[in-house]
């Protein structure tokens, strides 16, 4: 069937393939970050454990939200490790970092997603597209939220 939603296919084409984007660095920040609650350690080991096990819960409940809307738009999702690689902008790390970088390296991932989240503004304004408006407006506050707590752990 075709989509009649009110956005060009054109459009949705170029919004999907931005949130496309931001579910690749969503997905790879969740993995980063469930391997560093998995493996960290030091003095800070409860606290970190807890802080990283409660953001990558919420990332694996945005990755649904994310691929969800590029459905809606009419376009599939991706969703395996190639595809990852190729659209993200967060690179896996090599290693288990100390704990000081592990949460170093998190801030850059936060603040990663709302780059990306950012970038596809000038698209959604043209189409119009108040969905995925409201969903960037809300991961664009939660991820520069998270980036401060972290943060604020380093000074």
């Amino acid at each position: 069937m075709n989509i009649d939603i009110g956005i060009s296919q054109a459009n949705r084409e170029e919004i999907a393939q931005g949130l496309s984007r931001l579910l690749a660095d969503t997905y790879t920040l969740y993995l980063k970050t469930h391997n560093f609650h998995w493996n960290v350690t030091g003095p800070m080991f409860q606290t970190l454990h807890l802080m990283f096990e409660t953001q990558y819960n919420e990332l694996a409940l945005a990755v649904d939200l994310i691929a969800e809307r590029i459905r809606s738009l009419g376009f599939p999702a991706p969703g395996t490790y190639k595809q990852y690689a190729q659209l993200s902008s967060i690179k896996e790390e090599e290693g288990i970092p100390a704990a000081k970088d592990m949460i170093r390296l998190l801030v850059e991932g936060q603040e990663a997603v709302v780059r990306t989240a950012r970038s596809l503004y000038p698209s959604v304004e043209v189409a119009s597209d108040e969905a995925t408006a409201d969903l960037l407006t809300q991961r664009i506050q939660l991820h520069e939220k998270t980036a401060w707590m972290l943060r604020s752990l380093l000074e």
